[in-house]
């Protein structure tokens, strides 16, 4: 009976790392708490004529991007019968779902007038492309929640266990159909801006590679996560199953590659990239360290060791980070006229938020079966 009650506590373990974190997540509460009683003006350098800023292009646009491992991962494990995979389904869809729900919040910090952030629910507006983000975003991250219920209820609430592991399979697939619809919506509101964005980012099929870039970051994300995981609770993923897993990554950026360079060249844009402009400068770098160097690695012997698979997964998050950070802001520079450099307070808002996913992520694993072993006594984070 003792050791019962002792198996059900909930444990989390301090240390002066997650000490760090909660004192950043508390100051970043603060300043949320202070932007929504004052409104955007006082607390970021967002104006009329840059609207869009760094909590829209990190918190909202890379957030979806780099949470885009959960359908990915479902994608392979659930509906292609990968079982191979299996053992880092469940930290994939955790990492997901707290990465949703982070872009929530984000969304809800950039509304102007945030009290009515539940308007799209009864007013629809069909033509829309943020109309449809909106929903499936807000659908989808209703779904992985759902999913969840079926890990928590093996500790909680386990009368209900039963009914959310029948209802898996279909909020499987559910959750599968709602991110390619938002990741390839986030890139189609570009189309509008034809002669904002500059060219080298700016394509007809812009949201084809918004979708591509959220499927390969993915194993690429899970990567990094599991590195993470391992060193911290002493959980390694064996080497070949995250092998095989960025391989699949590798093929669909072989294939980026290949129509990013089509692309350029139909549009008469290619020679753009050696202009040695700023924008061009940058679009290099995005390319050649988040798409060629990792396809390298990918292929190469460097990626059956730990350090290979961490300098890909690395690479590839931070190739995806920039190629959104360069389309909402360094690719509207020159358009507009108007510099924009996020305020400190924006800084301290989109960090305080990371800190909290990284929180709650410590404590979920610690207190349910994510990891695919029954002790996490391993050295915490």
């Amino acid at each position: 009976m003792a050791s019962h009650a002792q198996a059900q506590k909930w444990s989390f373990k301090m240390t002066p790392t997650r000490v760090l974190l909660m004192l950043l997540s508390a100051v970043a509460v603060g300043v949320i708490v202070f932007r929504l009683v004052t409104g955007l003006g006082m607390v970021t350098n967002l104006s009329d004529e840059w609207p869009w800023g760094l909590w829209i292009g990190f918190d909202v646009l890379c957030g979806v991007a780099l949470a885009g491992g959960g359908y990915g991962t479902a994608l392979i494990v659930h509906v292609l019968h990968k079982e191979y995979f299996h053992p880092i389904a469940r930290s994939a869809m955790l990492t997901s779902l707290i990465g949703y729900l982070l872009v929530m919040a984000g969304l809800f910090l950039d509304i102007g007038q945030w009290f009515n952030f539940w308007r799209p629910f009864v007013s629809w507006g069909h033509s829309s492309v943020l109309f449809e983000v909106f929903w499936c975003v807000s659908c989808y991250t209703t779904v992985q929640i759902l999913e969840f219920g079926e890990i928590a209820t093996e500790r909680i609430g386990t009368q209900f266990h039963s009914i959310f592991k029948k209802a898996l399979p279909v909020l499987m697939i559910i959750g599968i159909i709602f991110p390619t619809l938002h990741q390839s919506s986030l890139g189609g509101l570009y189309l509008l801006m034809v002669d904002k964005l500059y060219p080298l980012w700016w394509s007809p099929i812009i949201f084809f590679f918004f979708l591509l870039s959220s499927f390969f970051v993915g194993p690429a994300m899970i990567c990094v996560e599991t590195t993470l995981a391992g060193k911290a609770y002493d959980h390694w993923v064996p080497i070949p199953v995250l092998q095989k897993l960025i391989r699949i990554s590798g093929f669909v950026m072989i294939f980026y590659l290949l129509l990013k360079i089509y692309d350029l060249v139909s549009r008469g844009v290619f020679g753009l990239m050696f202009s040695g402009t700023f924008e061009a400068n940058m679009f290099l770098i995005e390319m050649i360290f988040g798409i060629i160097v990792p396809i390298i690695i990918c292929f190469s012997g460097f990626s059956a060791t730990r350090k290979g698979l961490f300098t890909f997964g690395l690479l590839v998050s931070c190739g995806v980070v920039l190629n959104r950070m360069n389309v909402v802001v360094i690719g509207m520079i020159r358009s507009t006229g108007v510099s924009y450099v996020p305020s400190i307070w924006e800084f301290i808002v989109s960090a305080g938020l990371v800190a909290m996913g990284v929180l709650a992520y410590c404590f979920i694993v610690e207190n349910f079966k994510i990891l695919e072993h029954d002790d996490h006594h391993g050295q915490a984070a």
